[in-house]
Protein backbone atom coordinates (compact mmCIF):
# COMPACT_ATOMS: atom_id res chain seq x y z
CA UNK A 1 0.00 0.00 0.00
CA UNK A 2 1.48 3.39 -0.72
CA UNK A 3 1.69 6.03 1.59
CA UNK A 4 -0.50 9.01 0.67
CA UNK A 5 3.21 11.41 -0.68
CA UNK A 6 4.04 8.67 -2.78
CA UNK A 7 0.08 8.77 -4.21
CA UNK A 8 0.77 12.18 -4.62
CA UNK A 9 3.65 12.35 -6.59
CA UNK A 10 1.65 9.58 -8.88
CA UNK A 11 -1.23 12.47 -9.13
CA UNK A 12 1.45 14.98 -10.53
CA UNK A 13 2.93 12.09 -13.01
CA UNK A 14 0.00 11.49 -14.32
CA UNK A 15 -1.74 14.98 -14.60
CA UNK A 16 0.58 17.62 -14.21
CA UNK A 17 -1.12 20.30 -16.06
CA UNK A 18 -4.98 19.28 -14.84
CA UNK A 19 -6.59 21.49 -12.16
CA UNK A 20 -6.30 20.15 -8.70
CA UNK A 21 -7.72 23.10 -6.78
CA UNK A 22 -10.11 25.86 -6.86
CA UNK A 23 -10.37 29.26 -4.26
CA UNK A 24 -11.46 31.95 -5.82
CA UNK A 25 -8.90 33.47 -8.10
CA UNK A 26 -6.51 31.01 -7.35
CA UNK A 27 -6.76 28.05 -9.50
CA UNK A 28 -3.90 25.78 -9.30
CA UNK A 29 -3.07 22.78 -11.47
CA UNK A 30 -1.43 19.41 -9.87
CA UNK A 31 2.27 20.71 -10.99
CA UNK A 32 1.63 24.14 -9.80
CA UNK A 33 0.34 22.53 -6.50
CA UNK A 34 3.02 20.30 -6.00
CA UNK A 35 5.61 23.32 -6.12
CA UNK A 36 3.36 25.42 -2.87
CA UNK A 37 3.16 21.59 -1.11
CA UNK A 38 7.07 21.07 -1.43
CA UNK A 39 7.74 25.24 0.31
CA UNK A 40 5.38 24.41 2.72
CA UNK A 41 7.46 21.28 3.89
CA UNK A 42 10.98 23.30 3.63
CA UNK A 43 8.47 25.70 5.74
CA UNK A 44 7.49 23.50 7.95
CA UNK A 45 10.94 22.47 8.87
CA UNK A 46 12.12 25.93 9.21
CA UNK A 47 9.87 25.64 12.41
CA UNK A 48 11.14 22.54 13.68
CA UNK A 49 8.69 19.88 13.49
CA UNK A 50 9.56 16.69 13.29
CA UNK A 51 8.11 13.66 11.50
CA UNK A 52 5.09 12.13 14.16
CA UNK A 53 4.58 15.58 15.93
CA UNK A 54 1.34 17.41 15.41
CA UNK A 55 0.09 20.42 14.08
CA UNK A 56 -3.30 21.51 15.56
CA UNK A 57 -5.05 23.79 12.64
CA UNK A 58 -8.23 25.67 13.32
CA UNK A 59 -9.39 26.73 9.03
CA UNK A 60 -12.14 26.94 6.93
CA UNK A 61 -11.98 24.78 3.49
CA UNK A 62 -9.33 26.86 1.84
CA UNK A 63 -6.49 26.22 -0.60
CA UNK A 64 -4.27 26.93 2.13
CA UNK A 65 -5.62 24.35 4.51
CA UNK A 66 -5.95 21.91 1.83
CA UNK A 67 -2.18 22.55 1.08
CA UNK A 68 -1.25 21.98 4.51
CA UNK A 69 -2.97 18.54 4.80
CA UNK A 70 -1.02 16.82 1.86
CA UNK A 71 2.47 18.89 3.38
CA UNK A 72 1.99 16.94 6.24
CA UNK A 73 1.63 13.86 4.50
CA UNK A 74 4.90 14.64 2.83
CA UNK A 75 6.66 16.03 6.44
CA UNK A 76 5.35 12.95 8.18
CA UNK A 77 3.83 15.62 10.79
CA UNK A 78 0.32 14.42 11.81
CA UNK A 79 -2.30 16.90 10.94
CA UNK A 80 -4.97 17.79 13.40
CA UNK A 81 -7.60 19.96 11.94
CA UNK A 82 -10.11 20.98 14.38
CA UNK A 83 -13.65 22.93 14.23
CA UNK A 84 -12.72 27.30 13.16
CA UNK A 85 -15.33 27.98 15.64
CA UNK A 86 -13.69 26.41 19.19
CA UNK A 87 -13.23 28.60 21.78
CA UNK A 88 -10.32 29.17 23.38
CA UNK A 89 -11.08 26.57 26.31
CA UNK A 90 -11.70 24.30 23.88
CA UNK A 91 -8.31 25.07 21.41
CA UNK A 92 -6.46 23.97 24.98
CA UNK A 93 -8.34 20.75 25.23
CA UNK A 94 -7.04 20.32 21.86
CA UNK A 95 -3.69 21.75 21.76
CA UNK A 96 -3.42 19.74 24.97
CA UNK A 97 -4.47 16.42 24.15
CA UNK A 98 -3.09 16.38 21.05
CA UNK A 99 0.48 17.58 22.28
CA UNK A 100 0.78 20.22 19.53
CA UNK A 101 3.86 21.09 18.21
CA UNK A 102 2.27 24.53 16.72
CA UNK A 103 -1.13 25.59 15.80
CA UNK A 104 -2.16 27.24 12.44
CA UNK A 105 -5.01 29.99 12.32
CA UNK A 106 -7.30 32.19 10.31
CA UNK A 107 -8.83 35.24 10.81
CA UNK A 108 -12.16 33.62 11.92
CA UNK A 109 -10.37 31.60 14.05
CA UNK A 110 -7.89 34.49 15.71
CA UNK A 111 -9.86 35.65 18.72
CA UNK A 112 -10.08 32.34 20.20
CA UNK A 113 -6.32 31.65 19.78
CA UNK A 114 -5.64 34.93 21.20
CA UNK A 115 -8.11 33.84 24.39
CA UNK A 116 -5.80 30.36 24.29
CA UNK A 117 -3.34 29.95 26.82
CA UNK A 118 -1.28 26.97 25.38
CA UNK A 119 -1.31 28.72 22.35
CA UNK A 120 0.92 31.16 22.93
CA UNK A 121 3.59 28.99 24.19
CA UNK A 122 3.72 27.48 20.45
CA UNK A 123 4.69 28.51 16.88
CA UNK A 124 1.59 29.77 15.92
CA UNK A 125 0.87 30.31 11.91
CA UNK A 126 -1.32 32.88 9.96
CA UNK A 127 -3.25 32.99 7.14
CA UNK A 128 -4.91 36.40 7.22
CA UNK A 129 -3.93 39.34 9.78
CA UNK A 130 -0.48 37.79 12.00
CA UNK A 131 -0.08 38.84 15.09
CA UNK A 132 3.38 39.87 16.26
CA UNK A 133 5.60 36.63 16.96
CA UNK A 134 3.48 34.53 14.33
CA UNK A 135 4.51 33.34 11.05
CA UNK A 136 2.87 34.29 8.19
CA UNK A 137 1.55 31.50 5.99
CA UNK A 138 2.60 33.27 3.01
CA UNK A 139 6.36 33.59 4.43
CA UNK A 140 6.02 29.53 4.18
CA UNK A 141 5.42 28.69 0.57
CA UNK A 142 6.97 31.57 -1.19
CA UNK A 143 10.11 30.70 -3.33
CA UNK A 144 11.12 27.62 -5.15
CA UNK A 145 12.15 24.72 -2.72
CA UNK A 146 13.46 21.16 -3.75
CA UNK A 147 10.75 18.84 -4.46
CA UNK A 148 9.16 17.38 -1.47
CA UNK A 149 9.90 14.03 -0.99
CA UNK A 150 7.65 11.43 1.43
CA UNK A 151 9.59 11.14 4.51
CA UNK A 152 7.71 8.21 6.03
CA UNK A 153 5.65 4.83 4.85
CA UNK A 154 2.41 3.96 4.56
CA UNK A 155 2.28 3.20 8.64
CA UNK A 156 3.04 6.03 9.97
CA UNK A 157 0.24 8.15 11.19
CA UNK A 158 -1.75 10.73 8.86
CA UNK A 159 -4.24 12.78 10.64
CA UNK A 160 -6.14 12.60 13.57
CA UNK A 161 -9.64 13.74 13.47
CA UNK A 162 -11.57 14.49 16.92
CA UNK A 163 -15.56 13.23 17.64
CA UNK A 164 -17.77 15.48 18.21
CA UNK A 165 -17.41 14.91 22.21
CA UNK A 166 -21.64 14.27 22.45
CA UNK A 167 -20.97 11.68 25.57
CA UNK A 168 -17.91 12.72 27.04
CA UNK A 169 -14.83 15.07 26.30
CA UNK A 170 -13.83 14.83 22.14
CA UNK A 171 -11.61 11.93 21.47
CA UNK A 172 -8.76 12.01 18.93
CA UNK A 173 -9.15 9.45 16.24
CA UNK A 174 -5.63 8.28 14.46
CA UNK A 175 -5.79 7.35 11.14
CA UNK A 176 -2.10 6.14 9.45
CA UNK A 177 -1.72 6.51 6.12
CA UNK A 178 -2.50 3.41 4.60
CA UNK A 179 -5.78 3.61 6.09
CA UNK A 180 -6.74 7.04 4.17
CA UNK A 181 -5.26 5.90 0.86
CA UNK A 182 -7.64 2.71 1.30
CA UNK A 183 -10.51 4.57 2.53
CA UNK A 184 -10.29 7.22 -0.19
CA UNK A 185 -9.68 4.26 -2.88
CA UNK A 186 -12.70 2.85 -1.52
CA UNK A 187 -14.79 6.12 -2.02
CA UNK A 188 -13.83 6.26 -5.99
CA UNK A 189 -15.23 2.74 -5.67
CA UNK A 190 -18.38 3.56 -4.19
CA UNK A 191 -18.65 6.81 -5.47
CA UNK A 192 -17.77 5.92 -9.60
CA UNK A 193 -15.74 8.60 -9.57
CA UNK A 194 -14.11 8.95 -12.89
CA UNK A 195 -10.62 10.63 -14.34
CA UNK A 196 -11.18 14.41 -13.81
CA UNK A 197 -14.40 14.63 -11.19
CA UNK A 198 -14.94 17.82 -9.65
CA UNK A 199 -16.26 18.14 -6.10
CA UNK A 200 -17.51 20.90 -4.16
CA UNK A 201 -14.85 21.08 -1.15
CA UNK A 202 -17.16 22.29 1.93
CA UNK A 203 -17.34 19.41 3.87
CA UNK A 204 -14.92 20.57 6.78
CA UNK A 205 -11.55 19.16 6.16
CA UNK A 206 -11.84 18.66 10.29
CA UNK A 207 -14.47 15.83 9.29
CA UNK A 208 -13.74 12.54 7.66
CA UNK A 209 -16.22 13.59 4.88
CA UNK A 210 -14.02 16.91 3.79
CA UNK A 211 -10.69 14.40 3.96
CA UNK A 212 -12.14 12.02 2.01
CA UNK A 213 -13.20 14.34 -0.76
CA UNK A 214 -10.17 16.03 -0.92
CA UNK A 215 -7.70 12.70 -1.57
CA UNK A 216 -10.30 11.45 -3.68
CA UNK A 217 -10.44 14.05 -6.39
CA UNK A 218 -6.22 13.39 -6.24
CA UNK A 219 -6.58 9.91 -7.24
CA UNK A 220 -8.51 10.72 -10.33
CA UNK A 221 -6.75 13.97 -11.56
CA UNK A 222 -9.86 15.76 -10.31
CA UNK A 223 -10.05 19.02 -8.89
CA UNK A 224 -11.53 20.41 -5.38
CA UNK A 225 -13.32 22.98 -5.70
CA UNK A 226 -13.34 25.23 -1.94
CA UNK A 227 -16.23 26.73 -0.38
CA UNK A 228 -15.24 27.87 2.96
CA UNK A 229 -18.75 28.28 4.73
CA UNK A 230 -21.53 26.50 3.23
CA UNK A 231 -23.67 29.26 1.21
CA UNK A 232 -26.20 28.13 -0.32
CA UNK A 233 -26.34 30.95 -3.25
CA UNK A 234 -22.39 30.62 -3.57
CA UNK A 235 -22.54 26.86 -3.52
CA UNK A 236 -25.20 26.86 -6.72
CA UNK A 237 -23.01 29.44 -8.73
CA UNK A 238 -19.54 27.30 -8.27
CA UNK A 239 -21.56 24.30 -9.43
CA UNK A 240 -22.22 26.31 -12.64
CA UNK A 241 -19.29 28.28 -12.95
CA UNK A 242 -17.03 25.32 -12.19
CA UNK A 243 -18.73 22.43 -13.62
CA UNK A 244 -18.94 20.95 -10.43
CA UNK A 245 -19.87 16.76 -11.11
CA UNK A 246 -20.32 15.20 -7.48
CA UNK A 247 -21.72 16.86 -4.29
CA UNK A 248 -20.63 14.75 -1.57
CA UNK A 249 -22.94 16.75 1.47
CA UNK A 250 -24.97 15.82 4.75
CA UNK A 251 -29.01 16.07 4.26
CA UNK A 252 -28.88 19.64 5.76
CA UNK A 253 -26.96 21.17 3.20
CA UNK A 254 -28.59 19.50 0.56
CA UNK A 255 -32.06 20.17 1.84
CA UNK A 256 -30.67 24.09 1.54
CA UNK A 257 -29.64 24.27 -1.87
CA UNK A 258 -32.47 22.45 -3.59
CA UNK A 259 -34.99 25.02 -1.33
CA UNK A 260 -32.60 27.90 -2.10
CA UNK A 261 -34.94 30.52 -4.37
CA UNK A 262 -31.93 30.55 -6.78
CA UNK A 263 -31.81 26.53 -7.31
CA UNK A 264 -34.87 26.71 -10.00
CA UNK A 265 -32.65 28.54 -12.39
CA UNK A 266 -29.20 27.45 -11.37
CA UNK A 267 -27.78 25.43 -13.87
CA UNK A 268 -26.93 22.20 -11.65
CA UNK A 269 -26.64 19.73 -14.95
CA UNK A 270 -22.93 18.53 -14.39
CA UNK A 271 -23.48 17.43 -10.99
CA UNK A 272 -24.25 13.48 -12.09
CA UNK A 273 -23.55 11.87 -8.97
CA UNK A 274 -25.06 12.47 -5.15
CA UNK A 275 -23.13 11.38 -1.92
CA UNK A 276 -24.35 11.99 2.06
CA UNK A 277 -23.28 11.08 5.02
CA UNK A 278 -23.80 12.24 8.88
CA UNK A 279 -27.28 11.78 9.13
CA UNK A 280 -30.57 10.40 7.99
CA UNK A 281 -32.48 11.91 4.90
CA UNK A 282 -36.33 12.08 4.49
CA UNK A 283 -38.35 10.48 2.16
CA UNK A 284 -39.39 14.17 0.72
CA UNK A 285 -35.60 15.66 0.66
CA UNK A 286 -34.59 12.02 -1.29
CA UNK A 287 -37.70 12.85 -3.83
CA UNK A 288 -36.98 16.17 -4.47
CA UNK A 289 -32.82 15.80 -5.04
CA UNK A 290 -33.77 12.70 -7.22
CA UNK A 291 -36.37 15.12 -9.05
CA UNK A 292 -34.15 17.79 -9.26
CA UNK A 293 -30.95 16.41 -10.00
CA UNK A 294 -32.06 12.86 -11.94
CA UNK A 295 -28.40 11.57 -10.67
CA UNK A 296 -26.67 8.75 -12.45
CA UNK A 297 -25.63 7.49 -8.61
CA UNK A 298 -27.16 8.37 -5.17
CA UNK A 299 -25.19 6.99 -2.45
CA UNK A 300 -25.65 6.79 1.58
CA UNK A 301 -22.51 6.62 3.56
CA UNK A 302 -22.79 4.94 7.48
CA UNK A 303 -20.51 4.81 9.66
CA UNK A 304 -17.30 6.80 8.21
CA UNK A 305 -15.20 7.70 10.84
CA UNK A 306 -13.31 5.19 12.41
CA UNK A 307 -14.42 2.64 9.76
CA UNK A 308 -14.42 3.65 6.34
CA UNK A 309 -17.05 2.79 5.97
CA UNK A 310 -19.48 0.70 8.27
CA UNK A 311 -22.10 0.25 5.35
CA UNK A 312 -23.36 2.30 1.64
CA UNK A 313 -26.39 1.99 -0.16
CA UNK A 314 -25.33 3.13 -4.16
CA UNK A 315 -29.71 3.57 -4.38
CA UNK A 316 -30.29 5.72 -1.87
CA UNK A 317 -33.83 6.82 -2.86
CA UNK A 318 -35.13 3.07 -2.85
CA UNK A 319 -34.19 3.05 1.24
CA UNK A 320 -35.86 6.25 2.13
CA UNK A 321 -36.52 7.60 5.74
CA UNK A 322 -32.98 5.83 7.64
CA UNK A 323 -29.28 5.79 7.26
CA UNK A 324 -27.75 2.95 6.14
CA UNK A 325 -28.17 0.57 8.17
CA UNK A 326 -25.93 -2.91 7.90
CA UNK A 327 -28.93 -4.90 8.26
CA UNK A 328 -30.43 -3.72 4.75
CA UNK A 329 -27.54 -2.87 2.77
CA UNK A 330 -26.34 -3.91 -0.50
CA UNK A 331 -22.45 -3.09 0.27
CA UNK A 332 -20.57 -3.40 3.06
CA UNK A 333 -17.72 -1.89 4.00
CA UNK A 334 -14.50 -3.88 2.22
CA UNK A 335 -11.84 -6.23 3.90
CA UNK A 336 -8.73 -6.90 1.97
CA UNK A 337 -8.97 -10.09 3.78
CA UNK A 338 -13.05 -11.43 3.54
CA UNK A 339 -14.06 -12.92 0.43
CA UNK A 340 -15.19 -10.61 -2.51
CA UNK A 341 -19.23 -9.86 -2.18
CA UNK A 342 -20.36 -12.09 -5.48
CA UNK A 343 -23.87 -13.25 -6.19
CA UNK A 344 -23.13 -16.61 -6.08
CA UNK A 345 -22.71 -16.89 -2.70
CA UNK A 346 -25.87 -19.04 -0.82
CA UNK A 347 -28.89 -17.05 0.45
CA UNK A 348 -30.71 -17.30 3.32
CA UNK A 349 -33.93 -18.51 3.99
CA UNK A 350 -35.12 -15.76 5.65
CA UNK A 351 -34.26 -12.20 5.45
CA UNK A 352 -30.90 -11.45 8.13
CA UNK A 353 -31.60 -9.29 11.07
CA UNK A 354 -27.96 -7.98 10.49
CA UNK A 355 -24.86 -8.14 9.18
CA UNK A 356 -21.79 -9.48 11.48
CA UNK A 357 -18.68 -6.91 10.83
CA UNK A 358 -14.74 -7.05 12.43
CA UNK A 359 -14.30 -3.66 11.84
CA UNK A 360 -10.54 -3.91 12.20
CA UNK A 361 -10.21 -6.07 9.32
CA UNK A 362 -11.05 -3.50 6.93
CA UNK A 363 -7.68 -1.76 5.81
CA UNK A 364 -9.02 1.50 6.25
CA UNK A 365 -9.64 1.26 10.15
CA UNK A 366 -8.49 3.42 12.67
CA UNK A 367 -6.19 2.47 15.22
CA UNK A 368 -8.01 3.22 18.49
CA UNK A 369 -8.35 6.67 20.38
CA UNK A 370 -5.75 9.01 22.09
CA UNK A 371 -4.96 9.62 25.23
CA UNK A 372 -7.80 6.91 26.15
CA UNK A 373 -7.18 4.20 29.14
CA UNK A 374 -9.20 1.99 27.44
CA UNK A 375 -9.89 1.84 23.91
CA UNK A 376 -13.30 2.21 22.47
CA UNK A 377 -14.43 -1.19 21.77
CA UNK A 378 -17.19 -2.21 18.65
CA UNK A 379 -20.70 -2.96 19.77
CA UNK A 380 -21.19 -5.10 17.28
CA UNK A 381 -17.75 -7.30 16.99
CA UNK A 382 -16.20 -7.20 20.65
CA UNK A 383 -13.03 -6.04 19.43
CA UNK A 384 -11.24 -3.01 20.29
CA UNK A 385 -10.11 -0.59 17.06
CA UNK A 386 -6.65 -1.01 17.74
CA UNK A 387 -6.76 -5.08 17.10
CA UNK A 388 -4.88 -5.83 14.65
CA UNK A 389 -6.10 -7.52 12.11
CA UNK A 390 -3.75 -10.44 11.61
CA UNK A 391 -5.22 -11.44 15.16
CA UNK A 392 -8.80 -11.71 14.40
CA UNK A 393 -10.72 -14.31 12.80
CA UNK A 394 -12.35 -14.23 9.43
CA UNK A 395 -15.31 -11.89 9.23
CA UNK A 396 -18.94 -13.82 8.97
CA UNK A 397 -21.27 -12.04 6.27
CA UNK A 398 -24.91 -12.53 6.30
CA UNK A 399 -27.13 -11.28 2.94
CA UNK A 400 -30.12 -9.65 3.44
CA UNK A 401 -32.53 -11.92 1.41
CA UNK A 402 -33.01 -10.58 -2.25
CA UNK A 403 -30.40 -8.09 -1.85
CA UNK A 404 -27.74 -7.93 -5.00
CA UNK A 405 -24.17 -8.69 -2.75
Amino acid sequence: MLDLGLSFLGSVARDPNALAVVDGELRLTYGQWYRRISALVAGLDSLGLAPGERVVTALQNRWEAATLHWACQFAGVIVTPVNWRSTAGELDFFLQDAEAKAVVYEETSAAAIRGSQLSARLPRIALDSVSPGDTPFAALTDGDRPEARPRVNAEARSVMLYTSGTTARPKGVPRRQRAERAAALAHVAQNLYGRGERTLGVMPLYHTMGVRSLLAMSLVGGAFICLRRFDAAEALRLIATERVTNLYLVPTLYHDLVHHPAFAEADTHSVRKLGFAGAPMTDGLLKKLQAAFRPDLFVNHYGSSEIYTFTIEQNAPAKPGRPAAPGSIRWCAWSSSAPIPSTSWPRPAKKARSLHFLPAMNPSTATGVVRTPTPRRSARAGISLATPASSIPMATFSSPAGSTT
